[in-house]
């Protein structure tokens, strides 16, 4: 098979992606100003790109997979298939406006409209039919009103900056993350649609693991079944008899959230020796 060729997003999201990699055992080096990484796999060859660029380089069969936000796919209409979601910087693409003005004022007036967003920004505002002119921005949207603009479409994390600089949320266009997307292309090729769903199983597993936790413990003999009934677990735990048969050691993989409220419990119902220990990787 030829090298399943993928594209890595240049700036804040690249050091997510190159850990997830990391986790699966791909090891992925790029050195300074360069722009094709060399990796550990001889079946895989990648190169960095601007998020903005990836989904149309998919979309050309150029490339057969590619890591960026769903709000660039959007953005550039971009025909690639979206495999998953990593869940990697979640952002919201919101509308929004001085608190100097209302929404009276907005339905009665051309509104300049500040964004990176054009395609993403014209659906929206037609679809509200806004009389309108976009205003396209390379960055610090949010200082654009009220001088320069009447609203601006942007993506936000927390709404903080948008506070900081005046502004309030109007509407909520969209939500966006990072996510694994793959060419048309490459998904018709049997032998590449298998290694990108290899790779698919491989985050999963990565993304599974850091959600939890292994719990290892022993128990005797007549704490035994009480303790079972309490353990909350991804199939059953597994037990093995303890050496002179003085009780069991029992292993569960748990959520971390569960730990604070579960590790008071466990000593409760007779558990002893608690170990807690990260996971790599998860294959449920």
């Amino acid at each position: 098979m030829d090298k399943l060729k993928i594209l890595l997003p240049k700036g804040r999201i690249y050091e997510n992606v190159i850990n997830l990699f990391n986790g699966a055992g791909i090891r992925i080096d790029l050195p300074e100003r360069a722009y094709r990484p060399t990796v550990n796999q001889e079946d895989i060859e990648a190169k960095v790109m601007k998020p903005q660029n990836i989904g149309k380089l998919l979309e050309l069969g150029a490339h057969d997979a590619g890591f960026t936000g769903r709000d660039w796919i959007d953005e550039t209409d971009a025909d690639a298939e979206e495999i998953m979601d990593l869940g990697f910087d979640p952002v919201h693409i919101v509308a929004a406006v001085p608190n100097t003005i209302d929404d009276h004022t907005l339905s009665h007036k051309r509104v300049i409209v500040a964004t990176e967003y054009e395609h993403i920004a014209r659906k929206w505002l037609e679809s509200k039919k806004m009389n309108f002119l976009i205003v396209r921005t390379y960055g610090a949207t949010e200082v654009f009103p009220p001088d320069d603009a009447d609203m601006i479409i942007d993506n936000t994390a927390t709404g903080r900056t948008l506070m900081e600089n005046g502004l309030r949320i109007v509407d909520t266009i969209m939500c966006s993350s990072t996510r694994f997307f793959a060419s048309k292309q490459a998904l018709k090729v049997p032998e590449k649609k298998q290694k990108i769903m290899e790779l698919k199983m491989l985050f999963e597993a990565v993304l599974d693991a850091r959600d939890r936790v292994m719990l290892e413990m022993n128990c005797s003999k007549d704490k035994f079944e009480e303790l079972v009934k309490g353990l909350p677990a991804m199939r059953s735990p597994t037990v093995a008899p303890l050496y002179g048969d003085d009780g069991y050691a029992i292993k569960i993989a748990v959520k971390k959230s569960e730990v604070p409220l579960l590790l008071p419990k466990l000593k409760k119902l007779g558990a002893t020796d608690i170990l807690e220990y990260e996971l790599r990787k998860v294959l449920a």
